[in-house]
């Protein structure tokens, strides 16, 4: 990344599936936020296709991720910026298309002034779980510590963190062939982690985590939402939800349309 945003550019912003589906409020503050410091921006509300990928269905993702592209196209979407460390893996992988995490980004725009130190007097040791697809992605490694130290948050860094992480136990769709191993590998995470509540920033490792029985927060849930101390509980797991997961979705899609003035 550049050491500053280019005003030319048209960005777009995918959150992810997952993280849609999580928590429809940060979704939209946070493209909120991008489309006040971005003079072109877009919102986009679609699968990058890897589930589809990864179970091994390779003619289908690719008729899919090419929809996606076109549709990107349509609107003259030039680079874009990802929530998802899976999606911008899958982006790297698959096209040309310039792709960037949020947490990049979010060091180059600043976070919003009254955001800044707010967490200075909490008492809450985080540790951090790097996602998968992120071991090698220094710049989104540094993101996120960067956006705890602004917030004001304390952290310690595990063992196994930043290129030597491990897998959360949803990699590679397991779950749906073999749920006996998911669960193998989110509680052999969960002891890694030492028992420590965990910042993530993929919200299906944070699902794991919790099943797992830790306490855990998406990155995301500490920027927008109140600040958190060492006696405090994590919003519950809705990924397991899948009424809520659906419904989410569909408060997701109808916010952005509001707060971007889509009609």
């Amino acid at each position: 990344m550049t050491a500053a945003i280019d005003k030319e550019i048209h960005y777009g912003f995918m959150p992810g599936c997952s993280f849609s589906s999580y928590h429809p409020e940060a979704v939209i503050k946070t493209a909120a936020y991008l489309d006040s410091v971005l003079p072109k921006f877009s919102a986009v509300l679609k699968c990058c296709g890897k589930p589809t990928r990864d179970m091994g269905q390779y003619d289908l993702f690719k008729e899919r991720f090419a929809g996606l592209i076109s549709d990107l196209e349509d609107v003259d979407i030039e680079e874009m910026i990802f929530a998802c460390p899976n999606c911008k893996a899958v982006f790297e992988k698959e096209s040309s298309v310039k792709s960037y995490s949020l947490w990049e980004i979010l060091p180059l725009t600043g976070l919003p002034k009254e955001l800044r130190g707010k967490a200075k007097d909490s008492d809450m040791v985080f540790t951090i779980h790097d996602s998968c697809s992120a071991r090698h992605d220094k710049e989104t490694q540094d993101g996120i510590r960067w956006i705890l130290r602004e917030l004001g948050y304390q952290y310690v860094e595990s063992a196994y963190s930043r290129e030597k992480t491990k897998c959360c136990g949803y990699g590679g769709m397991v779950n749906p062939v073999n749920p006996g191993l998911t669960k193998k590998v989110m509680q052999r995470r969960a002891e890694t982690l030492e028992n420590r509540p965990a910042v993530t920033y993929c919200s299906t490792c944070r699902s794991a985590l919790m099943q797992a029985g830790l306490r855990a927060w998406h990155i995301l849930d500490l920027i927008w939402g109140p600040v958190v101390y060492a006696q405090d509980e994590p919003k519950p797991d809705i990924l397991q939800t899948p009424a809520d997961v659906w419904h989410n979705r569909y408060v997701t899609r109808k916010g952005l349309s509001e707060a971007l003035g889509i009609k």
